[in-house]
């Protein structure tokens, strides 16, 4: 929890710059020979299972199990990031797929990330046209602004990676929060009243066509953070919600200059094998435009996982509409799959 909920300087351990956050021990985890092992071996024996379909009873990791429970407690008390690096760079789709689900199913519930219901997601640029309905930002090879994913925490696994840039970017929403206090505290207070999102045009299954959430919140005495400006920006076009104002411009701009400055967002380049989760309440992450190989073979891939996690924190009441609970550890978040008439 942080230390008050009213308008003074945060102090938590997921508050952090980019200097602190290098050399810290739940931030950048090396996996053990052991433990890859063991990693490979469960997943070797779950290569005849679709992945989606794999539960987490039986799947056993007594070695590496313990670390992926602190690397959970971590993501939620901690810095709130972890990558994990250490995997062969070699490794077959397939089996990959099998290691990050086993992962994930370590840490939490996969959720639907497609009105498809698609748990397991593959982030690769299929080339649609700006203008194409089935455009969203992990099929691009478009940079990204700093946003936050509909899930308590996002996975993410490297299976191939671009000719040039790709690179992750995350700032530490925490230490957003505490610059623009001392900055421009008229601002923060804009950014912790509701802004509209209209729904996302891949999100066919939610009935909902728009709902209000806050950039920064606290519940109970717990901090969070969301952003995904692209939709608060499709509110502010729809005729029928209200225009943004001046001041919320200013505001989301400045969330977007702020965590940009080098001294404050971390970057690094996951390479294929490595596996990096983070939290989406105290962290805003984005990818910079990547240039892709021309051979269909070897252009950039990585996979997605959304994860709802059983350590989470409560969520201020207007989260209910967009995440479907608010309270802490329940199921929430993830896309709902569209019901054919």
């Amino acid at each position: 929890m942080v230390e008050r909920e009213s308008r003074s300087l945060l102090v938590h351990p997921s508050l952090w710059r980019a200097e602190e956050l290098v050399g810290r021990t739940d931030w950048q985890i090396l996996l053990t020979g052991v433990e890859i092992e063991e990693l490979q071996t469960a997943a070797e024996r779950l290569l005849q299972q679709p992945v989606e379909s794999i539960e987490p009873a039986g799947i056993e990791l007594p070695l590496l199990g313990p670390r992926l429970k602190q690397i959970g407690h971590d993501l939620e008390h901690g810095c709130g990031a972890a990558w994990l690096r250490g995997l062969p760079a070699d490794l077959d789709q397939a089996l990959l797929e099998r290691i990050f689900w086993v992962v994930a199913l370590h840490l939490g519930t996969p959720l639907s990330q497609s009105a498809e219901g698609e748990r397991l997601f593959s982030v690769a640029d299929k080339g649609y046209a700006s203008d194409d309905p089935r455009t969203r930002g992990p099929n691009t090879n478009r940079k990204l602004s700093y946003h936050t994913d509909r899930c308590d925490v996002i996975g993410f696994c490297c299976h191939r990676q671009a000719k040039s840039g790709g690179e992750n970017r995350i700032v530490s929403s925490m230490a957003l929060y505490n610059e623009i206090l001392k900055q421009r505290p008229d601002l923060l207070a804009v950014l912790c009243e509701p802004f509209y999102y209209l729904r996302h045009t891949v999100d066919g299954g939610n009935d909902k066509p728009w709902c209000q959430q806050r950039v920064f919140s606290f519940c109970e005495g717990h901090f969070a953070a969301n952003l995904l400006r692209v939709l608060i920006n499709r509110a502010h076009a729809h005729p029928d919600l209200p225009d943004l104002t001046a001041q919320q411009v200013e505001a989301l701009d400045l969330v977007e200059t702020l965590a940009d400055e080098p001294h404050l967002h971390c970057s690094f380049r996951q390479e294929p094998g490595d596996l990096f989760f983070v939290n989406n309440w105290v962290n805003l992450h984005r990818r910079t435009e990547f240039e892709d190989w021309p051979e269909p073979d070897r252009r950039r891939h990585i996979l997605r996982i959304w994860l709802s996690m059983p350590n989470s924190r409560p969520l201020d009441p207007l989260f209910a509409d967009n995440y479907g609970s608010v309270e802490a550890g329940a199921l929430r978040g993830g896309m709902k799959a569209k019901v054919e008439n």
